[in-house]
């Protein structure tokens, strides 16, 4: 595995929660700091359906790679906001399906870096690349994700639970259009994002908890059905479309109620 970055490497600042050890922190995992953990608790005071909600988004991202690999026969994938790494991480839901999978991650906190080296290993057959890279850089994450990927064939563009991070002013949607017009036809979008339509008022004390905290991180947006189904403008929404989380695909170890979740998700294959 090799590591790239499109610019400096950016020093660990422990004083203020970073989204990715914030999520791990969810998640359960210990690669965080208090301020973090700080963060994590206090926004899922105000939402107690953060955790679920996190776990199911997991989930998810399982589901959506096992069907592109799968069912329509995606080989490489480009995950952008990797997070730290858990359990069922991309390459290896992919690789299970064709050990010659490639992917390349992409996130912007240099702990997240330290973990991929060690964890974020690809089978013999495959290939796993890691790019120190902030989403805004669509230029430079194309450009290095070119080094491992061949853009002329179908790439899944994973946007799991990123989006929320890029302001209105600088354009999320444009981002995301940016990066699927760069892909060839038959790739797929796979985004989640948290609702600002479910569970409105908690959600917005949720991310205010969590932006006091957040500092340079700070700016997290939900977004309604409708801004989130524009995501995927340019692509073929799969059904069941843009839907709650536990109603993309359930599988038997679900047992999640639809509904109960503040997030929007959904899968989209660009034409």
């Amino acid at each position: 595995m090799s590591e790239r970055s499109t610019g400096g490497m950016v020093p660990i600042n422990s004083s203020v929660a970073h989204p990715a050890r914030v999520y791990n922190a969810w998640l359960g995992g210990k690669d965080h700091y208090l301020a973090d953990q700080e963060a994590a608790e206090l926004a899922a005071a105000a939402n107690p359906q953060v955790v679920p909600a996190v776990r199911a988004n997991r989930a998810f991202l399982g589901r959506a790679v096992r069907h592109l690999a799968g069912k329509a026969g995606v080989r490489q994938f480009l995950d952008i906001g990797t997070g730290i790494p858990a359990a069922d991480n991309t390459h290896e839901v992919a690789q299970r399906v064709d050990p010659g999978a490639r992917v390349v991650y992409v996130d912007n906190d240099p702990i997240v870096l330290a973990h991929a080296r060690a964890l974020l290993v690809s089978t013999k057959e495959g290939t796993t690349d890691y790019l120190e890279a902030d989403l805004r850089d669509v230029d430079g994450i194309l450009t290095a994700a070119r080094e491992t990927l061949d853009l002329s064939q179908p790439v899944g563009l994973m946007l799991v639970a990123v989006l929320q991070y890029i302001p209105d002013a600088d354009d999320p949607h444009g981002i995301a259009r940016r990066l699927l017009d760069a892909l060839a036809p038959g790739s797929h979008i796979v985004l989640s994002h948290p609702a600002a339509d479910i569970g409105a008022e908690e959600v917005a004390e949720s991310m205010r908890r969590y932006n006091d905290r957040a500092a340079e991180h700070a700016g997290a947006t939900p977004r309604t059905h409708a801004e989130v189904t524009q995501f995927f403008d340019g692509a073929d929404l799969l059904d069941p479309g843009v839907v709650q989380l536990p109603e993309w695909h359930p599988d038997s170890a679900g047992g999640l109620s639809p509904g109960a979740l503040p997030m929007w998700c959904g899968v989209g294959r660009k034409l």
